[in-house]
């Protein structure tokens, strides 16, 4: 492999949903920077720019990325307008609208993760419905590595950043860019990713056929275990990392960690899992999250 092919194929590229806040997509992305991430493009994924907003807001954006720069690293700006027919949506109206809107997203993740991108996906600015199918897509197409992101910002300081009038931020301003936890269905269930090319409605039928079949395993591994391991468990499946589950149950985080193991031992039995096949608690988030709703 080259050295062009390596660096690409380890770099990292942002997507974004864009409305009429082109701060968003700074603050999201100074944090990722400032969190050691190596982020080398940013798409930007938009309605019609007759929309004077997000006219407005991508000029802004513009100005952040001269020459493919953003603050002195080489960054390069992308535009991924929702296309229907030919035509650059002006709103999500419809549910054919709502279609276009998740074919563009589905193609343009498809398309980098093709490339080899490690992706994070901002999902705070734009239409809430851009959002959320923005996540199923990428509950298809996303790996392991990639990261979904919500940004939280203090209501005084959105008072005052407004319309990209600050487009930075310092920590005294609170601006929190929380981690969105996802189960990547595509990464467990390869056959998932091929539906990805079918009509979305498709793909959620298949995927709550996919869910359903999971829940036999899951009771399994559930009516093996412990009261305590079974709130371990739960509260891997709620998101938690190990030391969040430590704090919430008052435990000491080997012992979390000696549950942990117990709990995946079972699990690789129940599903007939290799033993050099690497597990870890994001193995429990994404099989029992739907699960333990239901317990």
């Amino acid at each position: 492999m080259s050295e062009n092919n390596t660096n690409r194929s380890s770099a990292a590229t942002l997507i974004a949903t864009l409305g009429g806040q082109p701060q968003v997509v700074t603050f999201t992305l100074d944090a990722l920077f400032a969190q050691g991430e190596q982020i080398s493009e940013v798409y930007l994924v938009h309605l019609s720019l007759e929309n004077p907003r997000i006219r407005q807001a991508l000029h802004r954006l513009q100005q952040e990325f001269l020459d493919d720069h953003y603050a002195g690293r080489r960054c390069r700006l992308r535009r991924a307008p929702i296309q229907s027919n030919g035509q650059t949506l002006t709103d999500i109206r419809t549910a054919a609208d709502a279609e276009a809107t998740w074919q563009s997203i589905r193609n343009l993740i498809a398309e980098l993760k093709n490339e080899g991108r490690k992706l994070h996906l901002g999902l705070s600015g734009g239409r809430r419905m851009m959002a959320l199918l923005a996540m199923s897509a990428a509950a298809l197409l996303f790996d392991h590595q990639d990261r979904i992101w919500h940004l939280y910002t203090p209501e005084e300081t959105l008072r005052r950043v407004k319309d990209g009038a600050v487009m930075h931020v310092t920590p005294a301003d609170g601006v929190q860019l929380i981690q969105t936890p996802i189960v990547p269905w595509g990464a467990y269930f390869p056959a998932l990713r091929m539906l990805a090319q079918t009509s979305m409605l498709t793909v959620q039928e298949q995927l709550r056929l996919f869910t359903a079949m999971e829940d036999p395993a899951c009771r399994q591994v559930w009516e093996r275990l412990s009261p305590r391991r079974r709130e371990v468990l739960r509260a891997f499946a709620e998101g938690k990392r190990p030391d969040e589950v430590a704090a919430a149950l008052s435990i000491s985080l080997s012992t979390v960690n000696t549950h942990k193991t117990a709990i995946l031992a079972e699990c690789r039995v129940v599903w007939g899992l290799p033993d050099d096949e690497p597990l870890d608690y994001r193995f429990l988030r994404d099989r029992f999250a739907r699960f333990v709703q239901q317990v």
